[in-house]
């Protein structure tokens, strides 16, 4: 099969084997190439192990401290003549390279919402690793469904009362105005039960009950707060009501009976299929990148994870702010950075697009997600798309 890419609104139907492997590989090699500290993660477990974040931590905790890792994940294998989802490349390209390199590396495909899932992953724990120490809550879904069948959809809506700012058509490469409407009760409800904190809880508490938690544990989730500019479409927004229950749930935990550490690492703003989705966000993302990148403080998802674990979370002493967050976001909100942002968002348009933004940065990561554009992969090859997985 020859695999071009096929974008549909804000995905993209299509994924190529050969350029997941790429990401992967070159995310290997970043983290090999970094100076880590002695003190790390030995036996990890990352819910929401395929791309992005998930994905970086995996891989900056197994190739930092030579962690064993076992990952949770929903993809979709090659059928017929569709590609199997990115994720599911990420995950083999993953095994492969942790199997040849002498790491335990394990993941489960299921609905990570569900008591079964859960089950499956404590007895592999107890199986293989005993217990873990670190369990990284990465879930990024738009939907969860409850065990009784009720299924609660999250909507990116404003909160209070409707939002205009500029936005960006990714497909045209136009600057417009958009209007946002506000989510009403029910639907902010149902966005703080698919991306809150009641799941992390439970995986937590499943974990605790299942003895399969080292003493001293620790556990940490991602979040995202970002500048002014965003905030009615995420922090304030109904995205942010989630996010917020997910920092009390993290206070929860820690203060609970489990003996686990809980953190929440805010973020940096990168392109993510989530991101991607959300109106206005965009294009604050492709002038971000244009700074940071002059700026020379740049970060992608792996240079993240990595700094979060050898600089931050297994630091002698934990750094975070006021609240108790971990912020890595740190470099992208400096004053010069927002400033040059604002300054730059006042005057955008599509006029002077390519001149106010890294509208080229912003669709190459778009494709990398994919296994897109990347130099050292052949797309004009005939490939085998499917791609095994231990277990899956």
């Amino acid at each position: 099969m020859i695999v071009k890419p096929k974008v549909r609104g804000f995905i993209c139907t299509t994924a190529h084997r050969e350029g997941c492997k790429a990401s992967v590989k070159a995310q290997i090699d970043y983290v090999k190439a970094c100076h880590h500290s002695d003190k790390g993660p030995k036996k990890v477990l990352v819910i929401g192990a395929s791309m992005g974040y998930g994905l970086a931590t995996r891989i900056a905790a197994a190739y930092s401290y030579g962690a064993a890792t076992i990952g949770v994940i929903f993809d979709k294998p090659a059928s017929g003549s569709r590609t199997a989802t990115s994720g599911w490349y990420n995950t083999a390209a993953f095994e492969e390279f942790a199997k040849a390199d002498g790491l335990y590396a394990r993941t489960l495909n299921g609905d990570a919402y569900s008591s079964a899932v859960k089950q499956q992953t404590i007895d592999l724990v107890r199986k293989d690793l005993g217990k873990v120490d670190l369990v990284v809550y990465s879930l990024a879904s738009p939907r969860r469904t409850m065990a009784d069948g009720t299924v609660y959809s999250s909507v990116l809506k404003t909160v209070g009362s409707a939002y205009t700012n500029k936005t960006i058509d990714l497909k045209n490469n136009t600057v417009h105005d958009i209007t946002v409407e506000p989510a009403n009760e029910e639907e902010i409800a149902a966005t703080v039960k698919v991306m809150g904190g009641e799941d992390w809880m439970d995986w937590i508490r499943a974990l605790k009950e299942a003895d399969v938690l080292e003493d001293g544990a620790v556990t940490i989730a991602y979040s995202y707060i970002g500048p002014s500019i965003t905030h009615p479409m995420y922090a304030d927004g109904s995205i942010g009501k989630a996010k917020d229950h997910l920092f009390a749930s993290s206070r929860q935990i820690s203060e609970g009976d489990t003996g686990v550490k809980a953190y929440v690492s805010v973020n940096k703003a990168l392109v993510t299929q989530s991101s991607a989705a959300i109106p206005i966000v965009p294009l604050y993302i492709s002038i971000l990148y244009k700074v940071m990148k002059e700026q020379n403080c740049h970060e992608g998802c792996i240079e993240q994870m990595t700094r979060l674990l050898n600089e931050k979370l297994y630091a002698p002493q934990v750094p975070t702010d006021e609240e108790g967050r971990i912020r890595m976001d740190d470099w992208e909100m400096q004053p010069a950075v927002q400033e040059e942002v604002s300054r730059l968002w006042d005057k955008i348009s599509t006029e002077n697009l390519t001149e106010c933004a890294d509208l080229d940065g912003y669709h190459e990561d778009f494709y990398h997600l994919f296994g897109f554009g990347f130099d050292a992969v052949d797309y004009e090859v005939d490939i085998d798309p499917n791609a095994p997985i231990e277990g899956c």
